[in-house]
């Protein structure tokens, strides 16, 4: 089996445009969730948002072309482009050997009610052709695919929260297996609408108890959490066969060597309580990448803030690693960038993969009342340099899916 390397980053988040400015953000602990504003507030229980309030699609893509793509498409667009041009591989890979697997929770949701509303205001005849290309959950793999003319394997996961973390593991896999020589692997995400957040809400499942402190809003395993934070974003990673890297002398960020994936059969939104779905992705992404649960130093946990979902991933990182759990570092950055729904796992991947390389574990902010049923090293508010050989993402998402990826210092 060959082994995968990741050579490019690229990221749009709350927090920054790009993955050197996402990676200062989070380092130093800064938070990106403020008041919502790409919505009306006035009938959405929870107040607050984690936007991309830099970017500017435009400044990438031109005016026509941001104009035919959804938010969600154009922020996987400049991601992908940004790894792409910083892995150097242009030239230097064979296109009908490379691929894109590129994952979304809800795709263009916010382009489908767009239309919706011009088809009920202005006729049928005034609905935009572009309509269906925009709403369609694989158009972000097709249009980096056609940006960059690549011809390999093309393909979108959509497994809502865990769907950016098949997406890597799955481009891992097709490489590993020598079906690709390199893969651009990633999800993006931008659902901010009335219904969305509406129905969120109506499940209890978003932040509402700081709605007048935004930056406070998400804390995961916190005794005070009462919700998510809904973020937008797109995280793209380069994978490429560890060989073909190093001959044409591309960056190494880390090794891709494991991973693993499992359903909790348990319930369509809610985690099982004991966290053995979870537990055994974990385990089987060990197994997968030829480690002991010791050899693993650092985990980006799922970590979501809610009540039921950080609890059960606790549970399920002690089924997994027993009495090892004790001795790893675990943090959640969403509590600084929110929950990217299918890009989550991508942008949270990028953060792994920097804390391998750089020896900078991200913190877990707004850590300020230790929950009890929450009992493991949560890295507080402050990052924390650390060298780690091996560390781990974890991606659980509705539906009881669950995905879990592991990265490892590249030793040349």
């Amino acid at each position: 089996m060959q082994r995968v390397v990741v050579t490019g980053l690229g990221a749009v988040t709350p927090v920054g445009v790009g993955a050197k400015a996402y990676w200062e953000a989070i380092t130093a602990g800064q938070s990106g969730v403020g008041p919502l504003t790409l919505v009306d507030p006035e009938p959405v229980p929870s107040k607050v948002a984690a936007e991309c309030l830099e970017f500017d699609p435009t400044a990438s893509l031109g005016p026509k072309e941001a104009r035919r793509l959804d938010r969600s498409t154009q922020f996987a667009l400049v991601a992908a482009q940004e790894a792409w041009e910083e892995s150097g591989i242009e030239g230097g890979v064979d296109k009908d050997e490379t691929g894109v697997v590129f994952a979304t929770g809800i795709g263009g949701i916010s382009s489908l009610l767009a239309s919706d509303a011009v088809m009920r205001e202005k006729g049928p005849n005034r609905v935009s052709p572009f309509t269906v290309p925009q709403l369609m959950p694989n158009a972000a793999a097709g249009q980096i695919a056609m940006k960059l003319g690549l011809r390999g394997p093309n393909f979108c996961t959509t497994t809502a929260c865990a769907a950016s973390n098949h997406a890597l593991g799955l481009a891992f896999q097709a490489i590993r297996h020598g079906e690709a020589t390199a893969m651009i692997a990633g999800g993006s995400e931008s659902a901010f609408v009335q219904v969305a957040l509406i129905a969120f809400g109506q499940m209890t499942a978003l932040a509402t108890k700081f709605n007048d402190r935004p930056t406070e809003a998400s804390r995961p395993f916190d005794a005070l959490r009462n919700g998510f934070v809904m973020g937008e974003g797109a995280g793209a990673l380069i994978l490429e066969e560890r060989e073909h890297a190093l001959a044409r002398g591309a960056p190494v960020h880390a090794e891709v060597v494991g991973f693993g994936q499992s359903a909790d059969a348990f319930h369509v939104t809610a985690p099982s309580e004991d966290g053995s779905g979870a537990a055994l992705a974990m385990r089987r992404a060990l197994r997968s990448a030829g480690l002991a649960p010791e050899d693993v130093g650092y985990i980006n946990a799922h970590g979501t803030s809610t009540p039921a979902g950080d609890v059960s991933e606790t549970k399920a990182i002690r089924l997994a690693f027993g009495d090892h759990a004790d001795r790893l570092a675990v943090s959640s950055t969403k509590s600084m960038i929110g929950h990217l729904f299918g890009a989550a796992g991508a942008v949270e991947g990028i953060a792994t993969v920097l804390a391998v390389r750089d020896g900078v574990l991200p913190p877990t902010i707004n850590q300020t009342d230790p929950d009890p049923a929450c009992d493991l090293d949560y890295i507080p508010n402050q990052a924390r340099k650390d060298q780690v050989d091996a560390a781990m993402s974890n991606g659980f998402g509705f539906g009881g899916h669950n995905a879990v990826v592991v990265f490892r210092r590249h030793q040349a």
